[in-house]
């Protein structure tokens, strides 16, 4: 049981960045449905990650899932995903997650784990 004094795993601020494998994510899905689902498994899983049911994609990231079409989605996608404080009076929840596209290195995406990203501000 953790003391009300202590702040729960998912109770912080932080960003981490990922490499989603859509390919199995979409393995069997009809052609004209394959963007509007990847779009759907990055939402699923930054939800499963951060725990916030509050999940933003960001245009560049969308861009990027549609940039060849709607049938040829990219196998890979690195994204960083940021749990940031929702600032609103009105919001229901106190964190949202906010998914971004991350720049890929020039030898690929295979075998690039989770790294936890330090906050410049």
């Amino acid at each position: 049981m953790v003391d009300k004094g202590s702040k729960g795993r998912k109770e912080e601020v932080v960003t981490r960045e990922y490499t989603i494998n859509l390919h199995k994510r979409l393995h069997g899905c009809t052609f004209k449905k394959k963007a509007p689902k990847a779009i759907k498994e990055i939402r699923k899983f930054a939800q499963k990650a951060m725990g916030t049911t509050d999940v933003r994609v960001d245009v560049k990231l969308n861009k990027h899932v549609w940039s060849r079409g709607i049938r040829s989605v990219p196998r890979r996608v690195r994204v960083r995903v940021a749990r940031k404080r929702n600032d609103e009076e009105d919001a229901k929840e106190e964190f949202f997650s906010l998914v971004t596209v991350a720049e890929i290195p020039p030898e690929g995406l295979k075998g690039l784990g989770t790294k936890v990203i330090e906050e410049e501000d």
